[in-house]
């Protein structure tokens, strides 16, 4: 299972604060850190992250917006956490030129991007018929 590992110390840092009576108390925060992913030479976008597994983040990002195919065989996945960037590299050639021209903003607990085609897959989707028993929930 892939999942963060809270005793990794380059998740968190240590703050200083006070509490709801005055004292001073220290505690660990989570730390997020930019991450600029690419796919092949094109820059696709730059997200922001715990810094763990950006490898396999920036493959399940790529899946996750139709840009890496089921079928695409990725020959390397380059990461530099200096510059924190992630590159992946595939056997085909790939151009998202006109994909990155059409970004639809998201909701949620912060701002997120998808590209190009896939709120129209999405459209497309069905789910098939189902009962529900409020006594269920």
């Amino acid at each position: 299972m892939i999942r963060p590992n809270p005793a990794d110390p380059r998740l968190t840092e240590r703050v200083s604060g006070v509490d709801q009576t005055g004292a001073p108390v220290a505690t660990s925060v989570t730390v997020e850190r930019a991450l600029t992913i690419y796919l092949n030479r094109q820059e696709i976008v730059t997200a922001m992250t715990i810094g763990d597994y950006p490898d396999y983040l920036a493959i399940g990002y790529l899946l996750n917006q139709n840009m890496l195919r089921q079928d695409d065989v990725v020959t390397g996945v380059d990461y530099d956490e200096d510059l924190g960037v992630a590159v992946v590299r595939t056997e085909r050639e790939t151009d998202y030129e006109d994909k990155l021209q059409k970004r639809t903003q998201t909701s949620g607990c912060a701002q997120g991007t998808a590209f190009g085609d896939l709120l129209e897959a999405i459209e497309d989707a069905r789910l098939p018929a189902a009962i529900m028993r409020t006594s269920w929930l």
